[in-house]
């Protein structure tokens, strides 16, 4: 009898499958899952370092902004002469090594700013002279903002255009 019911439930059992699987609805195969997963890295550049008469970091930017390779051994020289190679000076500024602005040596020029020591005359919108260029064709109206190197080449780059050499001339200074 044991056997019997062995067979009857194996039957069973057998029959259920059979019945569940007739009554069972088609199954399509699983589909593949796509995910797409986006990573966003931030890179932070470090803050760059200056040093005094090192005009070596220059060249790609005066590029970029317009200047062109047989003008920068002469731009490179006025830069030199002019801040030092430190972007951060503006007129009668003293700087270290590290071009950080140590004293004020003298209160004269104190508009001359930046790399190309770009004068007020340019910058200040109300300026007779020059009709204050920089202000008005780059909206760059205020000391500050030729602090920044490549400001500073591109407002230097524009008064090339209209000027040449001039705006940097030796000649009409006083000794």
């Amino acid at each position: 009898m044991r056997t019997l019911t062995r067979i009857a439930a194996l039957i069973g059992l057998t029959l259920t499958v059979f019945s569940l699987a007739a009554n069972a609805q088609p199954v399509s195969a699983p589909q593949p899952v796509t995910t797409t997963t986006t990573t966003t890295t931030t890179t932070v550049a470090p803050e760059p370092t200056y040093s005094h008469g090192d005009c070596t970091w220059i060249e790609p930017l005066a590029l970029q902004v317009g200047w062109q390779q047989h003008q920068l051994p002469k731009l490179l020289g006025i830069i030199e002469r002019e801040s030092g190679c430190c972007p951060n000076v503006r007129g009668g500024d003293v700087v270290n090594s590290d071009c950080e602005v140590v004293k004020v040596a003298t209160l004269s020029h104190r508009s001359d700013t930046g790399l190309l020591q770009i004068n007020g005359v340019h910058w200040k919108q109300d300026h007779a002279q020059y009709h204050g260029l920089v202000c008005k064709q780059m909206n760059v109206c205020e000391q500050s903002l030729l602090l920044d190197p490549v400001t500073n080449l591109a407002a230097g780059r524009l008064l090339f255009d209209v000027a040449g050499w001039s705006p940097w001339s030796l000649n009409h200074r006083k000794p």
